[in-house]
């Protein structure tokens, strides 16, 4: 009789369906499509999010070398992970930060010290840790509906849409020719096989941003690679009560719950127990050099799985991933010259690679069961309201499943069988 301890585990914590690739195999799978989706994915996680670092940062009052020790955190110790889960899953996992999560650290930052905000980020880790082990996520995530969980989705990504009309109408000289180029080439299959669309438009709006003389990177980095800094815990009541809970929602509810929907919409099956364990571990391994919780990213997840075969798209994920080790090491040179590119250029990138994901979103979300219920998550997560100082991702599954279970509990029924 096999000893429980040892198949609870086994069914806990999924396992490969395939041995991991070898040098050969990886080269074969891979190819220019997922190396672009994987650069877009990591060009994506180091603007616009790497931004919302410096405001915390600079909101709560931290140094030069901690703000670059956190990204080194995010970058580096996350990028390896992605490597290793992709390589071991052959799926495209890509784990960065939580974002709300980061948001939330602010205003803690504005009462708590820095030592006191890492506390919380090491016993959110063994929170998250704990509940992977224990396989309630899983069941959990598997209680709510996907038309629901995606309407969320669709909801969250509904600004990348918005945000590459705004930057069209504030900046047309740099959205325009992207936007162009990445029309021509999807609608010239015979050009669109030689050049990602993608990466067309990527090249032109680089080119665009350099005639127009705005990119701006202002004096040189003073240092070029990062230079983490280990920080030592400080236990508070106060910050475990206002951060730990809050932490732990937006990584494994809206974060976790984004990157997972957004897998499984691509034809991918995310090992989610496995996942939650190893953000669990992470987060500890950030903490230690003061970055908040990992997570698996959604935004970046569907910008390596927008194109290609489903088999292959596991090499963007690798791709993504080294860069991200990469750009862990030159954190304080890369985030220099980023941040010094045009706002449009960003917008516009993001919002071209997520226009399949969007709409697949949508189609996922209202075209079968659940569709009133699917509705309000939409509603309730576009509304952005933070209540609890929880934000509106989390809020609008609740309100979804809420108003399914009370008006559409035949939807149930039929979700069942």
């Amino acid at each position: 009789m096999p000893s429980p301890p040892v198949s609870v585990r086994q069914q806990l914590i999924e396992r490969p369906a395939r041995r991991p690739p070898g040098p050969r195999g990886i080269i074969r799978d891979g190819g220019l499509v997922y190396a672009v989706n994987g650069l877009v994915g990591l060009i994506f996680a180091a603007t616009g999010p790497v931004a919302v670092i410096l405001a915390v940062g600079q909101q709560g009052g931290l140094s030069a070398a901690e703000l670059a020790s956190w990204i080194f955190g995010v970058f580096f110790l996350n990028g390896i992970l992605t490597v290793l889960a992709c390589w071991v899953y052959r799926q495209p996992l890509a784990f960065f930060w939580t974002i709300p999560g980061t948001v939330l650290v602010g205003p803690a930052l504005g009462h708590l010290s820095l030592p006191e905000v890492v506390g919380a980020f090491f016993a959110t880790g063994l929170l998250i840790l704990v509940l992977g082990v224990s396989g309630w996520v899983r069941r959990a995530m598997a209680a709510i509906p996907m038309p629901i969980v995606m309407a969320m989705v669709a909801g969250v990504f509904l600004r990348f849409g918005t945000d590459l009309v705004r930057a069209l109408g504030a900046d047309v000289g740099i959205a325009a020719p992207m936007i162009a180029t990445f029309v021509l080439l999807s609608a010239v299959p015979t050009l669109g096989r030689r050049v990602p669309p993608i990466l067309g438009a990527l090249a032109v709006g680089a080119v665009a941003v350099g005639l127009s003389g705005r990119f701006d990177p202002g004096p040189a980095a003073t240092r070029w690679l990062a230079a983490p800094v280990f920080q030592v815990p400080q236990w508070s009541l106060q910050a475990m009560i206002e951060l730990v809970v809050p932490l732990a929602v937006t990584v494994l509810v809206v974060q976790n719950g984004q990157g997972v929907a957004v897998l499984r919409s691509a034809g991918h099956q995310p090992p989610i127990n496995a996942t939650t364990v190893l953000c669990g571990l992470w987060s500890l391994l950030n903490a230690a050099v003061g970055a908040v919780s990992t997570c698996l990213t959604g935004p970046t997840n569907a910008l390596l799985t927008a194109s290609g075969e489903r088999a292959r798209q596991y090499t963007a994920g690798l791709t993504c991933g080294f860069l991200a080790m990469v750009f862990g090491l030159f954190a304080p040179l890369f985030t220099h010259l980023m941040l010094a590119t045009p706002g449009a250029f960003i917008a516009t990138l993001g919002g071209l690679a997520m226009l399949r994901v969007l709409q697949a979103s949508f189609v996922a979300a209202f075209s079968s069961r659940f569709t009133f219920g699917a509705l309000i998550t939409f509603v309730v997560t576009v509304a952005d309201m933070t209540i609890a100082n929880v934000g509106s991702a989390f809020w609008g599954l609740v309100a979804g499943v809420a108003v399914s279970w009370l008006l559409e509990r035949s939807d149930f029924t039929a979700d069942d069988h």
